[in-house]
């Protein structure tokens, strides 16, 4: 199967950016989008054959996530049970046949890193959360999880090592996550891959220049590992200051 992660950086100016032609033409059984920023009813996405859910922030114009799924899953839950976190509409999970599918918009730290302790709680919540999950079946988790892990997934390491997103304490959250049981399936298949990357500022022709990061991710549970086929960054792609992410994922194989 096809699963497809995006953020969007707000489905509506991305949708006159031809967000629809590339959802088209990817046909992913799965397609999962962050940073919505969107209250119901502010876009009808028509999606025919496809089921909608989303997660919304309760601060218009931020943060936001949505699921398309081809298949009705065997249950959909929203955010992390954790009220402290739950107001963001950060997280929605899907439940399947034989795996949990978690779309993610992991928070930023900001400029200053004014959300660093704040980011440090959600990490441990989160993981536990994907833990308990994994006590009963496979899991997967895709979006963005602003954060680039190695210098090898960023074009100016030395330049940004204090910067939100690539601080020392980001970095040990996501290996901690990937050393618990977790496989970044691009890394999987890729380990020495440079220059390709999923994110560039608007500033700068970053993306011209393709000085960017790589922090939107496809993670598999370690005990789903053989199940990967293919994981791709769509450099591409256009309609966001993110470039879509994939997995060819064999649930045959889980």
């Amino acid at each position: 199967m096809r699963l497809v992660s995006w953020n969007v950086n707000g489905i509506r100016a991305c949708m006159q950016k031809g967000f629809m032609d590339f959802f088209k033409e990817i046909d992913a059984d799965v397609f999962c989008i962050q940073e919505t920023k969107m209250q119901p009813g502010q876009l009808e996405i028509e999606t025919p054959g496809y089921y909608q859910y989303m997660n919304s922030a309760e601060k218009k114009g931020y943060s936001g996530t949505m699921v398309f799924s081809k298949q009705k899953p065997l249950s959909v839950t929203y955010g992390l049970g954790i009220e402290e976190h739950d107001h963001e509409g950060r997280v929605i999970t899907c439940e399947y046949e034989d795996f949990y599918l978690v779309c993610v918009y992991t928070p930023n730290s900001k400029d200053g890193l004014l959300r660093l302790d704040y980011r440090m709680v959600w990490e441990d919540a989160f993981r536990a959360y994907l833990h308990k999950l994994n006590e009963t079946k496979s899991v997967l988790v895709c979006g963005d999880l602003n954060v680039a892990h190695k210098e090898i997934d960023l074009k100016n390491p030395k330049t940004n090592r204090r910067n939100a997103g690539f601080t020392d304490e980001e970095r040990g959250k996501m290996s901690v996550l990937l050393e618990s049981g977790f496989i970044d399936s691009f890394r999987y298949l890729y380990p020495e891959q440079e220059g390709i990357y999923s994110w560039w500022s608007y500033r700068f022709k970053a993306r011209e220049k393709n000085a960017g990061w790589r922090i939107d991710y496809f993670l598999v549970s370690e005990d789903a590992k053989e199940a990967i086929r293919e994981a791709r960054i769509h450099t591409d792609i256009y309609g966001s200051d993110h470039c879509p992410v994939s997995l060819e994922f064999d649930k045959k194989a889980v």
